[in-house]
């Protein structure tokens, strides 16, 4: 049984609905008025329990007013109004627990959205980063149930704190958010905001590489020529997920033995390793599949997607039978950490990876830095 969400801020009351319910509608078309747009109903003023008990008669009533929660006809009880119905009062954090978990109204209007949008395309922000931006903005409104002219400093860090401790987020996401956050108040809104708000620290985690046997049981494992291509440059080129997918044939140099790596992160191009393993692959890899355009086609005139990719390599991981906590991107970590085992230049594996800083490639040093794997154990 689906409960009801009511939510009460100030003199407006709405009641999100999932899906269009036109018989329930029908039902509060006396009290309101339907906003398709953001799918809900708001109601004109508070009902009285027995208004609700007419309208809802077999669900479960929540509403949420000023942090506190009343929660009504649950286990079969008789539904007869807030004086019998039980309520809790939320601290902070459980109060945004409860409000993940709910169906809420939006607060950040398509109009805001538009304007977001347009200033970050102006000045030539990715997609991936205007879809990032809109959805923090969206999600701290939405989230603190605040339009965004309500949106105050003392918010940010009650967000921030939402996403450290319901939402578990790393501390690249919550800068992210920072980000997002901050972009749009200075450049939408016009108004200094969040330059008091100190970022997270970074979480200095090594990556989780695997050996070279693991890679050999990992491609061995995998009988799906398409699929077992794409690990394979992923890996022996150090590719991004989202650069592998969309990679096409006029993107291999056999003569040079490169990769051309188009509108990287940051909108860089790059040239990376082509292995021989993969040259003799790829030669009988288009003959099989006619490759024309797209190397790894997806369902129409599109490449596949990062998501398709990525279920590639878990299923080969399993295959495989490795139990490390690895993804696909951990393949070009292996490449960096296996060139730097070899004794390639840190510098060059900058370039091949497209960091902007060497100190983000030098991380791997820290992971087989040469003169330790040099040392002897006692115990051999």
């Amino acid at each position: 049984m689906n409960a009801v969400y009511i939510f009460y801020d100030g003199k407006t009351v709405t009641i999100p609905l999932t899906v269009f319910d036109e018989s329930l509608l029908n039902h509060l078309a006396a009290y309101g008025y339907w906003d398709k747009v953001n799918m809900r109903f708001i109601l004109r003023y508070r009902l009285k329990g027995e208004q609700y008990r007419q309208i809802f008669p077999d669900r479960p009533i929540v509403e949420a007013d000023d942090g506190q929660v009343v929660v009504s006809g649950f286990f079969d009880r008789p539904w007869s109004g807030r004086e019998n119905a039980t309520a809790y009062k939320l601290n902070e954090e459980d109060r945004f627990c409860f409000l993940a978990n709910a169906s809420l109204p939006e607060k950040f209007s398509l109009l805001w959205v538009g304007k977001l949008k347009e200033e970050l395309s102006s000045r030539k922000y990715s997609r991936k980063t205007v879809e990032s931006y809109i959805y923090f903005n969206q999600n701290l409104c939405r989230v603190l149930q605040k339009c965004p002219e309500n949106i105050v400093e003392e918010d940010l860090k009650k967000y921030l704190a939402y996403l450290n401790t319901v939402k578990n987020m790393s501390s690249s996401s919550m800068n992210l958010a920072i980000s997002a956050i901050r972009f749009f108040y200075n450049n939408v809104m016009r108004k200094k905001f969040g330059r008091e708000q100190v970022r997270p620290r970074q979480d200095q985690r090594l990556p989780n590489v695997l050996s070279k046997e693991e890679i050999e049981r990992l491609l061995d494992c995998e009988k799906n020529p398409k699929h077992r291509l794409l690990l394979m440059l992923t890996y022996s080129s150090g590719l991004r997920v989202s650069e592998v997918v969309s990679l096409k044939r006029e993107h291999i140099d056999f003569s040079r033995k490169i990769l051309h790596i188009h509108g990287a992160k940051g909108g860089k191009d790059r040239v990376t390793l082509l292995a021989d393993r993969a040259v003799a692959f790829l030669h009988e890899y288009y003959i099989h599949y006619c490759i024309k355009d797209w190397l790894f086609p997806g369902q129409g005139k599109d490449h596949i997607r990062i998501r398709t990719a990525q279920s590639i390599f878990e299923k080969a991981v399993r295959q495989a039978n490795i139990k490390k906590d690895v993804s696909i991107h951990s393949l070009r970590h292996t490449f960096a950490t296996h060139l730097l085992e070899n004794g390639t230049d840190i510098r060059y594996i900058q370039a091949l990876l497209g960091h902007s800083n060497v100190k983000t490639t030098e991380r791997y040093a820290q992971i087989t830095p040469r003169s330790i794997l040099r040392i002897q154990s006692p115990l051999d």
